[in-house]
């Protein structure tokens, strides 16, 4: 891709670039900055009133910097004269410790001190919705078992070929498009990679999705659980660990159970062991426990878990081996920030091979019928007040993600709790009106 962004500028027609980061909470924030003033950007980055956005600072903190990645470089394929790249917080000249993606970065330099390199996909799944959020876009769209369904994903093929047909152009390597389990879901794969590409094709895939819609006249929706009743939106992380150079997966063992090696399981382990306290990171909102916690929908099962076990090749668990040298975790949704989710996955599998982690037993029974017959496994936490305090007794993987990072979540998080537990709701209504 090459260091320099005026030179790159140049060469493939870029008038603008947008220089983004995303807070904690997910929010992705930008400047827009014409290519002529990308050099000085380039080395010294974009100001940003970091109080502005969530992250845990004040109206008196210095400018916050963005200093854009040139490595992480995308042109719109929709709009070929606007580049968008990703960027590294820094205050003072230091690094913003609980800025995502400086969080996530640390944490990969970290396991590459150890020797491992790890890898990820992700599997985003959204909703195409009505502009103003109330129902899904296709009123055709209503059969009970709309998974896979033929007419519906042709009937949104102008929005789902385009997003597509942009990845393709950048090089993604996207490999399938399906309607989902919910009537107006999605989810579209492409292609494994390092952690940190995998993060930023997320955030960006994001952006890309909403923007198309939007032109569509529509509007996409990665919410955990947009509609009662329907399938909620997961995203779900395939996970490998790699040797230094990234040739070898040390997660790859055929002479092990389900072909996952000692240190796979290991990693494993420590998904395990912090799951509960990860939540608060894969699972970041209120309304993401009425996706794991949810009765079941329409289609007949959830599709999301809520208890902490693991499978070989079972939908019906949290963690899933589908085949030799990964696993998958269902337990992210679609509200998971993008560099958040691969850096707490790395910081609970480092402490897991570390200590030796033992993922406990393996569960092969259908969890949705029988999982009442399991015993000994901790239920997930049933909202994000539970989260949360799991999160902050989880004093290792606090100390993993870094305590200032861990502060400012905490402190933002339990004050959104909070601005929900005092929202008043039709509900309290009517249910106390008159008692």
């Amino acid at each position: 891709m090459g260091n320099d962004l005026a030179a790159f500028a140049k060469e493939n027609g870029v008038k603008y670039f947008m220089i983004s980061y995303t807070d904690l909470f997910g929010g992705q924030r930008a400047k827009l900055v014409p290519a002529q003033a990308i050099a000085d950007m380039q080395k010294d980055g974009a100001g940003f009133a970091g109080f502005a956005t969530w992250l845990d600072l004040t109206p008196a903190h210095p400018d916050m910097l963005a200093v854009p990645d040139p490595d992480s470089v995308i042109q719109l394929p929709w709009k070929p004269e606007v580049a968008w790249i990703a960027a590294n917080c820094i205050m003072d000249e230091k690094s913003v410790e609980q800025a995502p993606r400086n969080t996530l970065r640390r944490l990969i330099d970290e396991a590459a001190g150890d020797g491992m390199h790890v890898k990820t996909g992700v599997e985003a799944e959204f909703f195409l919705i009505s502009p103003d959020g109330k129902t899904i876009s296709d009123e055709y769209d209503t059969a009970s078992k709309p998974c896979y369904d033929q007419q519906a994903v042709m009937r949104r093929y102008d929005v789902i070929a385009e997003i597509c047909d942009h990845m393709l152009a950048l090089g993604w390597g996207p490999y399938q498009n399906d309607h989902e389990d919910a009537n107006g879901q999605f989810e579209m794969n492409w292609a494994f990679d390092d952690a940190l590409a995998t993060a930023d094709k997320h955030s960006f895939f994001k952006f890309m999705v909403k923007s198309v819609a939007e032109k569509h006249g529509l509007r996409a929706t990665f919410m955990p659980k947009p509609f009662p009743g329907l399938t909620g939106n997961g995203c779900h992380a395939h996970i490998s660990v790699w040797d230094k150079d990234g040739k070898t997966n040390v997660f790859a063992d055929n002479a092990m159970e389900l072909g996952l090696s000692a240190k796979g399981k290991n990693f494993l382990g420590g998904i395990m062991k912090h799951a509960s306290a990860l939540a608060a990171i894969t699972n970041p909102t209120v309304n993401s426990y009425k996706r794991i916690n949810a009765p079941r929908t329409i289609s007949g099962a959830t599709w999301a878990p809520n208890s902490v076990t693991w499978t070989g090749n079972n939908r019906t668990h949290m963690v899933r081996v589908p085949g030799p040298g990964r696993f998958e975790l269902r337990l992210p949704d679609g509200a998971a920030n993008p560099y958040l989710l691969q850096a707490v996955i790395i910081a609970a599998g480092l402490d897991g091979i570390r200590s030796k982690a033992d993922p406990g037993k393996r569960y092969d029974i259908d969890m949705y019928q029988f999982g009442h017959t399991v015993e000994g496994a901790p239920k997930l936490p049933l909202n994000l007040l539970d989260a949360l305090r799991e999160f902050d007794n989880d004093k290792s993987l606090k100390a993993a993600l870094g305590e200032e990072f861990s502060s400012a979540y905490l402190k933002l998080k339990h004050q959104e709790w909070n601005s929900y537990a005092s929202h008043f709701t039709q509900w309290e209504r009517d249910h106390t009106l008159d008692i």
